[in-house]
């Protein structure tokens, strides 16, 4: 178990590193059209050119948005954005990657794009399983625009649980004496 601002969260050792339960959303739903429209010009881009978008978060306050293809998520030169944006993009049938995402956040009046993210990840892959878009087990890459090769691995176990994970490296180990 992890402790975090999602509560705890259930971590479990994988073939590839370790893994984490996606917590429940804590906001989901439709995006105003007024909020569609700020979106789509905080990413540079007309407004039909986003497939979907819904509130995803799961803490940080995430917006899912979807692109039509991940060649357009990579393509995306966002100017400032004001609410953390998470983008995914699917790759073409046959593809060693399902999606590719970018994590767009403020910061001290500047856009910072994170290289890997699990809880957008965790939102998105609730968002993409929820309306058919996904199926798991299924790879996500990240970090792609950053030079980083991230992957994430999505994956649901029998009750339906997602998890979350990908390669780690521990730093820090410890046990908590109750």
């Amino acid at each position: 178990m992890q402790g975090c601002g999602a509560g705890l969260i259930r971590i479990r050792r994988t073939a590839d590193g370790l893994a984490f339960a996606a917590p429940p959303l804590l906001r989901s739903g439709p995006v105003d059209d007024s909020l569609a429209e700020h979106i789509a010009a905080m990413l540079g881009i007309k407004r039909a050119e986003i497939v979907d978008l819904e509130w995803a978060d799961n803490g940080p306050g995430w917006v899912a948005v979807l692109l039509a293809s991940a060649d357009e998520v990579l393509a995306l030169r966002p100017g400032v954005v004001d609410l953390d944006l998470g983008v995914v993009g699917p790759y073409p049938a046959g593809s060693p990657e399902a999606f590719e995402v970018r994590a767009f956040v403020p910061q001290d009046g500047a856009t910072t794009e994170d290289p890997v993210t699990g809880s957008l990840n965790a939102a998105l892959a609730q968002w993409l399983l929820r309306t058919g878009r996904a199926s798991t087990p299924y790879v996500a890459s990240q970090g792609t625009v950053l030079g980083r090769a991230g992957r994430v691995h999505i994956s649901r176990d029998r009750d339906n649980t997602v998890w979350v994970g990908g390669g780690t490296i521990t730093c820090v180990t410890g046990h908590a004496e109750l």
